[in-house]
């Protein structure tokens, strides 16, 4: 056993929902039609240079690739909750708000590493800004290093509305 299935897969409950989702319909919709698609390809004969057959094996090895992955990472998962327990502090699930110098705002969510989606600030508790940002208070700076250089941001304030 490798040392990344040690880790924690920490998600919040919408995150763990998503990938069962997922596997949902790889399982009963997406596999099932490739599968259908596969035997009508095998029916026209010469499977050499049938396109459809071709195309179909590779995308059920795909299938098949995804639904194992999804499989250890639902498997692993740590469920996030919401608790009232020492809120005072950012950690998993915070939504937080930043001010930089400059007077932009960021909005950073954290959340698990299958649930990044940087169009929302939607963050891996894993990645730098994440860590960055763990443990903190509201008021606190933090220093992110981007392609521009050094960005010193002061935290506003943060909350665990996501997790509720």
């Amino acid at each position: 056993m490798n040392s990344r299935n040690l880790e924690p897969n920490y998600i919040s409950r919408h995150g763990h929902k998503m990938l069962l989702n997922e596997l949902e319909k790889l399982q009963k919709v997406s596999r099932p039609e490739v599968i259908d698609t596969i035997s009508w390809a095998v029916s026209n004969g010469d499977r050499s240079e049938n396109a459809d057959y071709i195309y179909g094996k590779k995308k059920l090895r795909e299938i098949d690739r995804r639904i194992r992955f999804l499989n250890t990472r639902i498997n692993n998962a740590q469920i996030v909750l919401f608790v009232n327990d020492n809120r005072d502090v950012i950690k998993f699930g915070a939504t937080v708000n930043l001010k930089s110098i400059d007077d932009q705002s960021f909005c950073y969510t954290i959340l698990g590493i299958d649930e990044i989606e940087l169009s929302t600030g939607k963050i891996s508790w894993k990645s730098p800004v994440g860590k960055s940002l763990l443990g903190k208070l509201s008021g606190d700076e933090i220093s992110i290093n981007t392609p521009n250089g050094v960005k010193c941001l002061e935290i506003i304030n943060f909350n665990y509305e996501y997790l509720k």
